[in-house]
């Protein structure tokens, strides 16, 4: 009987445990004036000069079956860390915009939706907007927005938000920000992903980064429309301009087989996928580690004839079974960057939307893209990079900024690097 009883105890009881953060995964290099990370989860220098060791939740092998829900594991992340308390709210917002939208998605394809198409309207970057892209934009933007945790919310589908009810401030009819002095966060995010592709039923996601709101930004709503007031608008518009190396957590939700929801805070990578029968996204993937090297790419090769000569040196040689790896590699593209960086997370290789002669940029937004995937991809052991830089330390000039991006396995990854650095000398 005793022993029954203690096999019951073991099976119902989930035990977190302190985990330091990181450990033997990729260690981001300092920018050249220290350390610029303001994550409070980060292994960092604080103002004290202390050294704070990221503690995150770890659950043994009872929950292989029982099964971890986000919101339970956002409750140990808060318990562990209670700085981050404010982020477990915004998270439940995230889980609910993203189950909004996973129906959204599945239900396109009926002719009752009336959903599929064009809206009618050119976005900032000059691209015809979807019906879903208006919709799942003004989904996530309310859901982000009354949680009233943020003070800035930015959207890469957006040059003119609609002003949202209840605001107490809208940063103007032509701005894409939205202001709340005096919380503590700001959001930047990708609604609808991939969203071209959603009348072939092609897998699309979210994407989303949250940083840091700099206090400091104040609104004198007494003299809104002076040039006083544009001041003050400008320095918390700013608060969207951060190196990736600020943001606090980072996630993208992808609307494929099964909806996927996988999120970093600073301390590892975390899957977790949507079970509908329990209408909860449950822990499924825990402390994701990206193979270290492959024999896969995503590069949309129709461009190739536009790459700069390291590229095209580098992708000839995977080709042909003569790079570092000796492995002759296979070409995987969806043309979705969260469909794609999803596969490379799981099986390892390299994501990539080079700078060409056409867009010598590349055609990914580093607020809305670049920085977030980035950092959930070095939480998972990868790299991320421009072909020269770490993506991480760019510091954005422009909201819509875009930049050539590589991420994916360290040692595919670092390939590229050390092409453009003897192309460099």
């Amino acid at each position: 009987m005793m022993m029954m009883m203690k096999s019951v105890i073991a099976i119902v009881t989930v035990i977190p445990f302190l985990l330091v953060a990181r450990t033997g995964a990729f260690q981001p290099p300092l920018s050249k004036n220290g350390p610029t990370s303001r994550n409070p989860l980060s292994m960092a220098e604080t103002t004290t000069g202390t050294t704070r060791k990221t503690r995150a939740p770890v659950f043994d092998e009872v929950c292989d079956t029982t099964g971890v829900t986000l919101k339970r594991f956002m409750s140990e992340v808060a318990m562990l860390n209670p700085e981050l308390d404010e982020i477990k709210v915004l998270f439940g917002a995230i889980e609910t915009a993203c189950k909004a939208i996973t129906n959204l998605v599945k239900r396109s394809q009926l002719p009752s939706s009336e959903t599929l198409g064009f809206q009618g309207n050119i976005n900032v970057q000059g691209e015809q907007q979807k019906k879903l892209d208006v919709i799942t934009n003004n989904l996530l933007k309310r859901a982000l927005r009354f949680t009233g945790r943020l003070g800035v919310l930015a959207s890469e589908e957006e040059d003119a938000p609609v002003s949202i009810p209840g605001a107490p401030y809208s940063a103007g009819a032509t701005k894409d920000v939205l202001i709340d002095a005096g919380t503590r966060y700001c959001a930047v995010f990708d609604p609808l992903d991939g969203s071209s592709n959603v009348d072939a039923g092609i897998p699309t996601g979210t994407i989303i980064g949250i940083y840091e709101f700099d206090e400091t930004c104040e609104i004198d709503f007494s003299s809104l429309g002076s040039e006083d007031s544009e001041d003050q608008e400008a320095l918390c518009l700013a608060n969207t301009l951060q190196p990736g190396n600020n943001l606090v957590a980072a996630a993208y939700c992808l609307y494929s087989s099964s909806t996927f929801l996988v999120l970093t805070l600073g301390a590892g990578t975390f899957g977790f996928t949507l079970d509908e029968n329990l209408g909860e996204f449950v822990l499924s993937h825990p402390n994701i580690k990206i193979p270290e090297e492959s024999a896969i790419y995503s590069f949309n090769e129709a461009n190739f004839n536009y790459w700069d000569e390291p590229l095209k040196a580098t992708v000839r040689n995977w080709k042909a079974g003569t790079g570092a790896s000796g492995k002759q590699f296979s070409s995987r593209y969806i043309g979705s960057m969260v469909g794609d960086v999803h596969r490379t997370l799981m099986y390892g290789g390299v994501f990539g939307y080079p700078g060409d002669e056409k867009n010598p940029n590349g055609k990914l937004r580093l607020v809305y893209e670049g920085a977030p995937m980035s950092f959930i991809v070095e939480q998972a052991g990868g790299i991320s990079t421009t072909g020269t830089e770490r993506v991480m330390d760019l510091i954005p000039e422009l909201v819509h900024e875009r930049t050539p991006v590589f991420m994916g396995s360290r040692n595919d990854v670092q390939e590229i690097i050390d092409g453009y650095a003897a192309w460099q000398q």
